[in-house]
């Protein structure tokens, strides 16, 4: 389902890919390659912001509205876990002190 949201995010992309980016993603490395694109030829840019904006919308259909954070390369990981659920995976810890 296409919020209104989305269309204006679908809009803005049109005019200008990286703000959409940058709406989507906050400051972050693919905000940096959506510049980079965009600035290589319009056309990338626009892509890249496509893609980050479908994304965007396969996490609100799986977590809900808000239910999910950006963790980067176009993933999203839910905020709330459900109970008796699994929780993901987390990296192995390699600073000085152990967690």
């Amino acid at each position: 389902m296409v919020r209104t949201s989305d269309v204006i995010l679908i809009l803005v992309a049109i005019l200008f890919p990286p703000a959409a980016a940058a709406i989507i993603t906050g400051c972050s490395c693919d905000l940096l390659i959506n510049i980079l694109l965009t600035i290589l030829g319009y056309i990338p840019g626009h892509i890249h912001a496509f893609w980050l904006i479908y994304r965007k919308m396969q996490a609100e259909e799986r977590y809900g509205n808000g239910g999910f954070q950006y963790m980067g390369n176009g993933q999203y990981e839910p905020i709330y876990q459900a109970p008796g659920s699994v929780p993901p995976q987390q990296a192995p810890y390699y600073g000085a002190t152990g967690q």
